[in-house]
């Protein structure tokens, strides 16, 4: 928590000294408008790709636009309660997870589960047969998009200007009826051609989730001034995207619904940008010398952060006028993120825990100072990162499928048993057989984890009170 803390304050550090150096002025940015645009792109920002609606197949636009529609209309977009330097936060964007069964998402404290979608091996019943063809969709663009990240990063002279001054980086056309007659779930290792390490490349591009986005500007009562550019209304704040492999590409595609808006609310004169088109703005992190960039996204336009542009880079979403869905593919890193690997934790200190055969009384087998370190360790995590996290969003989930039911029931199973784990140990310690040096020895590792257990279970119950107060 301290490390985490210490990030944040050098974060918020380096963003009051940029504002202070700014003064009253703005830094410089260009639009397609810009004589110096595509020579900024291709010198500074080469690694983000775009690549423009009319060069990916209408089929595929078909089906993702009507899964966005279908989730809408089933009421699955949830504005997350995120915290931010200890305090709580609706996102003016309404999100769902969609991806791999089993595997979560976080960002800004708050952990999100994923709605799975279809795969095989895994028995996936959805609350609508509409929701089915909705995931059906999406994991059709996942294995769609994956392709075109391999493929680019495998470009010897990627420029983003090309897609933007003359085609597409690679003028290819895909015969989409095959592709979305076959499942490409399979190991697609045998499509690439080899180029430095094909393996890692396509750990990097291998999507396991995508977060979808939903917000409709006009109905946003207040969204914050973009600081540092003047471009305007944020949708999101400049970041980088958390949880993430690596060097891993992220991959966008965004949908901003067509026609005009009935009114256009605070249409004030924005120099640069033409405010009613959304954008992703673009500046190299911390860097007040090159100027930035605000590329105007059209509906179906889909763009690539590639390599390590996300970690050298931030980015921001500048709202236009129309209500906009987005589509946002990640390699997020899942090492601490999966149902397999909480209950391969909860197996770990369950071992500790033994049953006589005769009484059935339950003890523990050490009280070893690692051992209950370890152990306690766990239940915080199971606790804090898992049980409360998936139950504080409430019923969510329960839009789409009861899929997580189940785990997360078996999940608190075990959190009972470390409970009880816990009263044993604390038993232990004041029997009198123990050396007042055992007891010691026990109690300094035993105590710090109570004590951040009950402050944790304290910032819970005021994240519950804070959430009932902003969501009223």
């Amino acid at each position: 928590m301290k490390r985490r803390a210490g990030a944040s304050e050098k974060k918020e550090a380096k963003k009051q000294k940029l504002l202070e150096e700014l003064g009253e002025s703005w830094l410089p940015y260009l639009t397609p408008r810009d004589a110096e645009f595509h020579q900024l792109w291709k010198t500074s920002y080469s690694k983000l790709l775009l690549r423009k609606a009319d060069k990916i197949p209408q089929e595929l636009h078909h089906i993702v636009q009507e899964a966005f529609l279908i989730l809408q209309k089933h009421n699955c977009f949830f504005q997350d309660l995120v915290r931010i330097k200890e305090k709580d936060f609706l996102t003016p964007v309404s999100r769902i997870l969609i991806g791999n069964p089993g595997c979560t998402y976080k960002y800004l404290n708050t952990r999100l589960f994923t709605v799975p979608w279809p795969m095989e091996d895994y028995e996936i019943k959805y609350c609508h047969p509409e929701l089915f063809t909705a995931c059906k969709a999406l994991i059709k663009l996942n294995d769609y998009l994956n392709i075109e990240a391999v493929q680019a990063l495998q470009e010897p002279n990627l420029s983003g200007t090309k897609e933007t001054e003359d085609t597409a980086v690679t003028d290819r056309e895909q015969d989409f009826s095959n592709f979305i007659k076959g499942s490409l779930l399979e190991d697609q290792s045998s499509l690439y051609t080899p180029r430095n390490d094909c393996t890692s490349l396509k750990y990097r591009t291998s999507y396991n989730l995508t977060l979808l986005n939903y917000m409709d500007p006009l109905q946003m009562p207040y969204l914050k001034q973009e600081p540092y550019f003047g471009m305007g209304n944020m949708a999101v704040s400049w970041h980088h995207d958390e949880n993430l492999v690596e060097r891993s590409t992220v991959a966008v595609y965004s949908y901003s619904c067509e026609g005009s808006a009935s009114d256009k609310v605070n249409e004030q004169d924005v120099e640069g940008r033409d405010p009613a088109d959304w954008h992703v703005g673009l500046k190299i992190a911390w860097d007040i010398k090159t100027p930035g960039l605000a590329i105007p996204l059209h509906p179906g336009d889909c763009y690539f952060m590639l390599d390590d542009l996300n970690m050298t880079h931030q980015h921001c979403v500048l709202a236009g006028f129309q209500p906009r869905f987005s589509s946002t593919h990640r390699v997020a890193e899942c090492s601490t993120g999966t149902l397999e690997y909480i209950f391969g934790q909860c197996e770990v200190a369950l071992q500790n825990l033994q049953v006589d055969s005769d009484s059935a009384a339950l003890s523990l087998k050490s009280l070893e100072v690692q051992v209950v370190k370890e152990v306690e360790g766990i239940h915080n995590e199971v606790e804090f990162e898992w049980l409360r996290q998936f139950w504080f969003q409430g019923k969510r989930y329960r839009k789409c499928t009861d899929w997580w039911l189940e785990p997360m029931a078996k999940l608190e199973e075990f959190w009972k048993k470390m409970e009880f784990m816990t009263s044993l140990v604390l038993g232990e310690v004041g029997k009198g057989e123990r050396t007042m040096e055992q007891r010691n020895e026990i109690i300094s590792c035993f105590l710090p984890l109570l004590t951040e257990r009950q402050e944790l279970r304290k910032e819970w119950t005021a994240r519950r009170q804070s959430c009932s107060c902003i969501c009223k």
